[in-house]
């Protein structure tokens, strides 16, 4: 797990090559198999492989995010505040199982985050941005998007001798 952990970089360019069905599957597995606060599942993902939708997602934030169009297939994820308290807590986890295991599959991810941000020219937010342009109901909030695709570019894999041990506290702060 930590060599997989030290690979996992956040990847902006991506092959013109397809995913596959079969590797998409096994990343939307991880996400519905991510634990949960109460077993509540407060979470939701819209796939979108539409090059049109793509590139109107590039403008979901400020700045431009101008890899997703380029990416093979992007996940929204999506929670519901009715379902769970901590839907964000949920979704993240959610997220980062999904960058584990394109990770684990040889694929590139960023996570573009939505929660909190403005769409492009910052006359409204990323989340209703969002959920204007893949019609979400609005009692969902949207959390961020995961970009995947086949990498068209290597980053060096982080050195565990940087680790910022010094962070780490026993006992007490």
């Amino acid at each position: 797990m930590l060599e997989l952990l030290q690979k996992r970089r956040s990847i902006r360019s991506y092959k013109s090559e397809t995913i596959g069905e079969e590797k998409l599957q096994k990343i939307l597995q991880a996400a519905l198999l991510s634990p949960s606060s109460r077993n509540r599942a407060p979470w939701e993902f819209v796939v979108v492989e539409e090059k049109g939708t793509l590139q109107a997602l590039e403008k979901c934030r400020h700045p431009q995010q101008n890899f997703l169009p380029a990416a093979s297939v992007a996940v929204v994820v999506v929670g519901d505040p009715a379902v769970s308290d901590v839907w964000i807590e949920d979704c993240s986890i959610a997220m980062i199982l999904m960058q584990l295991e394109a990770e684990r599959l040889g694929l590139g991810s960023c996570w573009v985050q939505i929660r909190r941000r403005m769409a492009q020219g910052e006359a409204e937010s990323s989340s209703n941005y969002v959920k204007t342009l893949l019609h979400i109901p609005s009692q969902y909030e949207v959390l961020a998007i995961l970009a995947l695709g086949v990498p068209a570019e290597e980053k060096a894999k982080r050195n565990m001798n940087t680790l910022q041990t010094e962070k780490i506290h026993r006992e007490s702060f």
